[in-house]
């Protein structure tokens, strides 16, 4: 393997841990060739780390991932090259598009065997490279890093390569959503990887939605089991602003499975900085996170429409916050 023939390059052993690079919410959209467009991914934010024999995998957050998913650290340990960090998505495909509902039937697995019995075939989207070879390449610029990876990989199912193209005008986001993707990820072609939210990264996305905290539930009635909705909440200037409750997009399983993690995380009093006109609330500590669609935000903060998605335990708590365009 040849190494980064590049001065930025920096000698430093494989790191134990990293934080990622996260993008800004935007609504601009029109690009020039200083930036480029990828495909916004729809799935987990993984770190893939390589270090001879040892192969990990993990979150955004730090949390293991390796028995949830085995066949991607089986495809990372497989690799011509030994010492390595890459940045990815893990995704569940359906018909080429990628499907979260479909994904949460693995992310709550850290048994192998029952990983694979799920039947839910996974891919790992892999879009930078933070280590090569005894190198930190965090200090290149981001061309040179997808060069690169493209080169240092072997790229085979269940790891995928990325693609991009350069940015010349508007940003094709009509066409992505019409193909049913999740929205495009506009990254300056000389950005620096760096270990927080940056503005030279920027999602464009195509529907209304975003990670919630929750800080309580409402109890059920009629035939419903488990609880009748969540109460959400986004953190601004550290504290807990409430956002509305989230009822519907629920199964039945998922509503008797919830119930019991709720009753354990339940306190005295509401977590929110906000008044909550919820009758007989249960308030929980904020500890869950949740994924939720929605159509538009209304005047006072709350969501309008909203329907879930999805458990997000690769994400912090302490993180989410309302994305507005910018």
């Amino acid at each position: 393997m040849t190494r980064p023939a590049t001065p930025a390059h920096v000698p430093a052993p494989v790191p134990t841990a990293l934080h990622p690079m996260l993008a800004t919410a935007s609504d601009r959209r029109v690009f020039d060739a200083d930036w480029l467009l990828e495909r916004k991914l729809d799935g987990i934010r993984a770190l893939g780390y390589r270090d001879g024999d040892r192969v990990r995998l993990v979150s955004r957050t730090g949390r293991p991932l390796d028995a949830g998913f085995p066949e991607l650290v089986a495809a990372l340990a497989r690799q011509p090259v030994r010492h390595f960090v890459v940045d990815g998505e893990i995704v569940a495909l359906a018909e080429g598009a990628t499907s979260f509902e479909r994904l949460q039937r693995r992310m709550q697995l850290s048994d192998p065997v029952r990983a694979l019995a799920t039947g839910v075939e996974v891919t790992y989207f892999l879009f930078d490279l933070l280590h090569l070879e005894g190198y930190d390449t965090t200090g290149l610029p981001l061309r040179d890093r997808k060069q690169l990876l493209a080169r240092a990989v072997r790229f085979e199912d269940p790891l995928r390569f990325t693609e991009h193209r350069t940015g010349n005008g508007p940003a094709p986001l009509d066409q992505a959503c019409a193909d049913g993707w999740e929205g495009l990820i506009a990254k300056r072609a000389d950005s620096r990887y760096v270990r927080h939210r940056s503005p030279a990264w920027l999602k464009l996305k195509c529907t209304s939605g975003q990670e919630l905290v929750v800080g309580g539930f409402t109890n059920p009635s009629g035939s419903r089991i488990g609880f009748g909705a969540l109460l959400l909440g986004h953190y601004q200037d550290g504290r807990l602003r409430y956002a509305g409750k989230v009822g519907t997009g629920f199964d039945a399983a998922l509503l008797r499975r919830l119930r019991p993690v709720l009753d354990r995380l339940e306190q005295p009093g509401a977590p929110f900085a906000d008044p909550v006109a919820e009758p007989g609330a249960h308030w929980v500590r904020p500890e869950l996170v949740v994924e939720v669609a929605f159509t538009a935000w209304t005047r006072d903060g709350r969501l309008r429409h909203p329907r879930f998605r999805g458990l997000r335990p690769d994400k912090e708590p302490r993180e989410v916050v309302r994305e507005t365009g910018g």
